[in-house]
């Protein structure tokens, strides 16, 4: 009478070394799927929050305006309104230096916005290469698993006088579940880093291209009220 080998009986049957490698993939895909939910409610909401400021200000709010708001709830700012608020705040700050100069001014809040910048790109960064780590290094385990599975059903057929299919099959099969769990990790990890680094470069230049257009303004608000100020000392 045959009888079917199922995924538990292969694994309970296994050596010891490829069950500790069978249940390390399988944590590991695990973490991975937490990690892809997580980056991936992360990411949406960062790409959400920089199309809902941008529309907002480029309704032709004024800035002290928005300012402010954004102020009044500085603990829950991210993102795109992170780094107007820094950029803004240090215009502002500059500007009321009696020693200011519009040059200067810019620069700083320039500093600013690439420091908050810098911070923002990393969160949305954050267990990026721990995916990668998985998709990379899974196959590997898998493969030690399966090569050590194999070993030991080759030295345990030495052991007999005559070698059959039915002996030789399930030591094979429980060798090669390693690699296929290596590759369930694997797979999936790969795919979600792919897709994740495109989107994390997508912020990103969302993020740099607000900064240049915030610049501009600020130049422009910066010479305009230079002008103002030399107009009044006439």
């Amino acid at each position: 009478m045959e009888t079917e080998l199922s995924f538990i009986d292969l694994f309970w049957q296994a050596s010891l070394l490829v069950k500790l490698v069978m249940i390390m993939l399988l944590a590991m895909s695990v973490w991975g799927w937490v990690l892809i939910f997580q980056r991936k409610k992360v990411l949406k909401t960062a790409t959400h929050d920089a199309l809902k400021f941008e529309e907002r200000f480029w309704s032709g709010v004024d800035l002290a305006r928005l300012y402010q708001e954004i102020s009044a709830r500085a603990k829950n700012s991210r993102g795109m309104e992170l780094l107007f608020h820094a950029g803004f705040k240090e215009f502002a700050r500059l500007r009321n230096h009696p020693n200011s100069d519009p040059q200067t001014t810019v620069e700083g809040a320039f500093r600013a916005m690439r420091v908050a910048h810098a911070r923002e790109v990393e969160k949305l960064d954050n267990n990026l290469g721990i995916l990668a780590t998985i998709g990379s290094i899974s196959p590997y385990i898998g493969l030690f698993g399966t090569v050590w599975g194999i070993m030991n059903a080759f030295i345990a057929l030495g052991a007999v006088q005559q070698a059959t299919l039915a002996m030789v099959a399930p030591g094979i099969a429980e060798a090669l579940i390693a690699t296929a769990l290596g590759l369930f990790a694997a797979i999936p990890a790969v795919v979600a880093y792919n897709r994740y680094t495109t989107l994390v470069e997508k912020v990103d230049n969302q993020y740099m291209n607000f900064i240049d257009e915030f610049v501009s303004i600020l130049q422009r608000q910066a010479m305009s009220s230079k002008k103002d100020a030399e107009g009044s000392a006439l």
